[in-house]
């Protein structure tokens, strides 16, 4: 179920955190990314290409940075600290979508007992707001200034996820919860289908780390290319949380996204 009182907090920390270092006189920065989304969940095989391949969707985001490198209320550079010179503070709201299948060995196995594995599907979708402290090797004041095009970064920090997942089957009656549609060996040791699948929504938390590089397009904008790994605190994320031994880990996502991020002040 969406928890509302979660991510109220959520909202209310990211902008009370914000408040405060922009009475500071810090300056912002706005921008957009977009770019595919590999999703890693209960579909398909563990390490196959094949369904790393597969399982892929689209991510899209606004994201918000806090310089701290600059000062907006005087039109001038912070204290010089390693701090202020090294980090920046990223808030993000972003949304992506995976359509999900199953591959690798056991789909292609022509077997009848595994034609219930081939005709179930399934969709994720997620909500994501949160923040991230994003580091810079080299100096933000000499990559402002143009002494170099390309600024290095990584990042780690926590987002809190509201997911939507859909599960269904092209079996007759497409009621992928009916037994006779179902995958049998999944529901091993548990009591019904609804204990392995799921369509309800949920909440979560999950931790963000990424690795990217910015460009210095012009004196007031960037472009960004990032790559990120998003661990989620759920297995249901994706509407499948079977018990084989093959369920080893949560649902995580790997995502390229490319941005343009302009300068406010």
């Amino acid at each position: 179920m969406f928890n509302l009182k979660q991510l109220t907090f959520v909202l209310f920390f990211i902008i009370g955190t914000h408040t405060t270092f922009s009475q500071l006189g810090f300056s912002h920065e706005i921008g957009v990314i977009a770019g595919p989304v590999a999703f890693q969940s209960d579909f398909g095989v563990r390490n196959d290409f094949e369904t790393d391949a597969g399982n892929t969707g689209i991510g899209i985001g606004i994201i918000h940075y806090i310089n701290f490198a600059y000062r907006a209320d005087c039109n001038c550079y912070s204290t010089d600290t390693y701090f202020n010179d090294h980090f920046k503070l990223r808030s993000e709201l972003s949304w992506n979508k995976t359509k999900l299948d199953h591959f690798g060995e056991w789909v292609d196995n022509p077997s009848p007992s595994y034609d219930q594995l081939r005709t179930h599907h399934g969709e994720a979708n997620n909500f994501d707001i949160g923040m991230q402290l994003e580091y810079f090797p080299l100096s933000i004041r000499s990559f402002q200034g143009f002494a170099y095009r390309f600024a290095p970064f990584v990042s780690l920090g926590m987002h809190y996820t509201s997911y939507n997942p859909k599960v269904y089957t092209d079996e007759p009656g497409g009621n992928i919860l009916d037994p006779n549609n179902f995958f049998g060996p999944w529901v091993q040791g548990q009591s019904s289908v609804t204990d392995v699948i799921s369509d309800a929504s949920g909440s979560t938390w999950s931790t963000v780390a990424s690795v990217g590089v910015r460009y210095k397009l012009t004196v007031v904008s960037d472009l960004m290319l990032d790559l990120r790994t998003q661990y989620f605190y759920s297995n249901w994320v994706d509407g499948l949380n079977h018990t084989l031994d093959s369920n080893k880990a949560n649902d995580w996502l790997v995502w390229l996204n490319f941005g343009y991020i302009y300068y406010l002040d």
